[in-house]
């Protein structure tokens, strides 16, 4: 069924890049119709994962009950190739709120930090002192670190779960007719 069998599999390894949102692609000698068809039948058929498809779009998260602030949702875009064969490339991360939120407190940061940079950089040129702007410099640095850190920690505290709706995308995948 897999033209490539390689990408199919998914390890610790894979998830342990510092990549915070790990990404696959691989193609599958189906429709995407077949495919989207099999994820919707899911949806009756077992009760571990929350499956919404959006045209061509599959999210699979865990039920509300098992959900934490951080648990992981896999992302799939069924892409058609032609009428047999299609192309499926999945995303992993937290909830797009979440996620959101993430960026936006990075964004602030580095907001913070060109300001602070403008204004150390005038008070140097003014012979002013610029004791104040770089302790500011050390907490955006101890903040962004932390950031990273949490994100970081999250993901290696949620791979079990990645692992797991991997497997039952990839069982959904094996068994369609």
């Amino acid at each position: 069924m897999y033209l490539n069998q390689k990408s199919m599999s998914l390890t610790n390894k894979d998830l342990n890049d510092t990549i915070l949102r790990p990404r696959f692609s691989f193609k599958i000698k189906q429709s995407n119709t077949n495919t989207l068809s099999a994820f919707e039948n899911s949806k009756t058929t077992q009760s571990d994962f929350i499956i919404s498809r959006v045209d061509n779009h599959v999210f699979i998260r865990e039920p509300k009950s098992k959900q934490k602030l951080s648990s992981p949702q896999l992302h799939l875009e069924i892409v058609p190739i032609d009428n047999s064969n299609a192309i499926v490339k999945g995303l992993f991360g937290p909830n797009p709120t979440i996620w959101t939120l993430f960026m936006f407190l990075h964004f602030i940061i580095i907001m913070l930090f060109i300001g602070n940079s403008i204004w150390m950089y005038s008070n140097w040129n003014l012979k002013k002192p610029v004791t104040l702007q770089s302790i500011i410099y050390v907490i955006l640095l101890i903040t962004w670190i932390a950031l990273y850190l949490i994100g970081q920690s999250n993901k290696k505290k949620n791979i079990p779960n990645m692992i797991k709706q991997h497997h039952f995308m990839r069982d959904i995948l094996r068994n369609i007719k």
